[in-house]
């Protein structure tokens, strides 16, 4: 837009110039010979054409003294020729050739306007330079911005992840410490117990013991109860999976995580023996180079795919122990399991989110 803005003073200014001397009407033909080719250099902008119109208005200038004081309009157009030199200065040379026919005025003002033309490519040349600068600038902040925004966010995730973790380790840590102290500690209560009671002879201490040892098995019970929950609930799926990934050096596997709530225990039970026994059925029966496996939360279910590239061997329902568990853990959640053995083994199930069997 600076260039046409450019051009449109740099034009109106020649046009002032040009109609003091105007005499005829056929005065209208250089005019419009200068504004066609200004024009098609405007549109194209291409060096290859510039340079030939350029030296082809200037030679036209050399034998007719109508079109000079349009001159400043292509001394614009080739000052913003990318290839190096000063070749707007030739603009001067049909002034130097018809100074003593033209008005001084003419040639003075021709000049001067040239020159305006030359000034108005450098301010315009050197906004433009701001211009795309400033868009440079600007992309790179907001790349800048994405990358932070993308590691603070990484940053986050992995925070929460060791927190979780630490949590889960803690929750093992507490669950270990009341098995291993107190546990046996009420255990060893409950035997000392029942040997009172067995070499007791005063029958009106004998209830009193028993009641003891009732009491000291029912918290014993609700220890172990408590101990079992913590560490059901400090069974971290990802991680576990992750365990078995790693542990698994028949060929690479692919592993896809997109869970966010963490699925009932029963389901998580379930799809760690899956991945075992599918991952064992792949080192014993698949000539696989790689496999994935993919846990994916949706709104009302769980799914699992586990799938390998192998073109060895074929699936029979009837075949194995280990399918047929799996198949009775996944229909014991209520829900569905398909497996296919078409381009690679393939094991494909969904759990219901809200219906587990405990």
């Amino acid at each position: 837009m600076g260039k046409l803005m450019d051009k449109a003073v740099i034009l109106i200014l020649s046009l002032i110039l040009y109609a003091l001397e105007a005499d005829s009407m056929y005065m209208v033909v250089p005019v419009l010979v200068a504004l066609i080719l200004s024009a098609a250099l405007s549109y194209f902008e291409n060096d290859k054409i510039t340079l030939p119109v350029y030296f082809f208005y200037l030679l036209l200038c050399l034998f007719y003294i109508e079109p000079v004081p349009l001159t400043a309009l292509f001394s614009y157009d080739s000052s913003f020729m990318k290839t190096k030199g000063y070749y707007w200065a030739f603009s001067f040379f049909p002034l130097a050739v018809h100074y003593k026919v033209l008005p001084l005025f003419t040639v003075l003002f021709t000049a001067a306007f040239i020159l305006i033309a030359v000034l108005l490519k450098k301010r315009t040349a050197d906004l433009e330079g701001m211009e795309k600068a400033y868009h440079e600038l600007r992309d790179n902040a907001a790349e800048i911005s994405l990358k932070l925004e993308k590691q603070n966010k990484e940053l986050i995730d992995r925070q929460d992840y060791e927190v979780h973790l630490a949590t889960i380790t803690e929750r093992n840590r507490i669950a270990r410490e009341i098995h291993d102290n107190v546990g046996h500690l009420l255990t060893r209560s409950i035997l000392q117990v029942g040997a009172l009671l067995a070499i007791n002879k005063d029958k009106s201490i004998t209830e009193p013991l028993k009641a003891i040892k009732d009491t000291l098995s029912e918290a014993m019970d609700s220890i172990r109860a408590s101990v079992h929950n913590l560490h059901e609930h400090s069974i971290d799926l990802k991680n576990e999976i992750d365990k078995l990934i790693k542990g698994f050096e028949f060929s690479p596997v692919i592993f896809h995580y997109d869970i966010e709530d963490e699925p009932d225990k029963n389901i998580k039970y379930c799809f760690i023996a899956v991945v075992k026994e599918a991952l064992s059925n792949i080192m014993k029966h698949s000539n696989a180079t790689e496999a994935s496996i993919s846990m994916i939360e949706h709104p009302a279910l769980y799914q699992l795919i586990i799938k390998d590239n192998g073109t060895k061997g074929s699936y029979r329902k009837d075949e194995g122990i280990g399918i047929q568990n799996i198949t009775d853990r996944i229909t014991a959640l209520e829900g569905n399991i398909h497996i296919s053995s078409d381009k690679g083994f393939r094991i494909f199930i969904s759990i219901p989110r809200k219906k587990s069997k405990g």
